[in-house]
């Protein structure tokens, strides 16, 4: 696989680094800095997100409706036919409903369950009712505007994914994904790992996990409301006995950094939201950070099936190599 980065078709942005929920696995919450992506900077890196061929540009957080100028960031990267998406809590939704309609391609919710269960994990006493009341506002502005689920697994919810399945029909949503709980990397702000103690509050308990996951194989949709197919549910429950010694931690297929990269607000450029940055992009362009020769010597010395960090990541990405 050439280490030279030359197509980059996957750009996460991460305009801002706070958020208004305050979830049980996740520490984003915690982080006070109110540094953001400004549109100057954003501007200055247009000519290498162009020359690289990015083709979605997908914005996370923290809460990226929480950054000031969030719509003008999407309009200079959709004025290049770069589609845009908005990882989002949907607290904020109904708030931007119309300007999301305008300026965005699709977005994505955390949905963490049942209405009673998601306001528990997510900290925030009403905030599936908000989420509801966000997609209604959406689908008004724009009846046929793409809103897709994504669940976090974790302790309180692993007793509740077909429910969860049904609380996303019942939001009118288009699709749902589930993805294991990070308990044992520094990323998503943690300054450092988590404790056992955490780790432990976090990490679902295992035979009532599998039971449910294999009910909800069992009862999937045909229509592919589900994305992950049964292999890929069935390595959650995988990712957490591994995590107790039961069985190896095994990397999921990915290329993330070959073809992805993650431009944070401080203008730290990632591999991935696991591995440290590459570098910074302050006063140089994407692209030279990519290609710099530290990335490049990291990208030729990653063995994605050996390296620790990459047999135990839970949100791996795949793309065929860009020509």
């Amino acid at each position: 696989m050439n280490s030279t980065v030359e197509r980059l078709p996957v750009l996460v942005l991460q305009p801002h680094g706070r958020c208004n929920c305050r979830c049980l696995m996740c520490d984003i919450w915690k982080v006070t800095d109110s540094t953001e992506l400004s549109a100057a900077e954003l501007q200055r890196h247009l000519e290498a997100i162009q020359r690289l061929g990015v083709k979605w540009a997908v914005f996370t957080g923290g809460e990226p409706l929480m950054h000031s100028d969030l719509f003008r960031l999407s309009r200079m990267l959709r004025a290049l036919s770069i589609r845009t998406t908005i990882l989002t809590s949907g607290l904020l939704l109904a708030r931007y409903a119309p300007r999301l309609a305008a300026d965005a391609d699709d977005v994505i919710v955390s949905l963490d369950g049942p209405a009673a269960v998601h306001d528990e994990i997510r900290g925030v006493p009403g905030a599936f009712a908000l989420l509801a009341e966000g997609v209604r506002a959406l689908h008004r502005a724009s009846p046929e505007f793409a809103v897709s689920a994504r669940c976090t697994v974790q302790s309180r919810n692993a007793t509740h994914l077909r429910e969860t399945v049904e609380a996303a029909r019942s939001l009118g949503l288009r699709s749902i994904s589930f993805l294991a709980a990070d308990l044992s990397s520094a990323a998503f702000h943690r300054p450092t790992p988590w404790s056992e103690a955490k780790q432990s509050s976090v990490m679902p308990q295992l035979a009532a996990l599998e039971t449910e996951l294999e009910a909800l194989i069992a009862g999937l949709p045909e229509d592919g409301f589900v994305l992950e197919s049964p292999a890929k549910l069935r390595r959650i429950a995988a990712h957490f006995r591994a995590h107790h010694g039961l069985e190896p931690h095994t990397a999921p297929r990915c290329n993330a950094p070959w073809v992805s990269a993650v431009l944070e607000q401080n203008g730290d450029v990632r591999p991935c939201f696991f591995h440290p940055p590459l570098g910074n992009a302050s006063g140089r362009s994407l692209g030279e950070v990519l290609n710099s020769p530290a990335a490049v010597a990291f990208r030729e010395g990653l063995q994605v099936s050996e390296n620790p960090i990459c047999r135990k990541c839970v949100c791996s990405l795949y793309l065929p190599s860009p020509e």
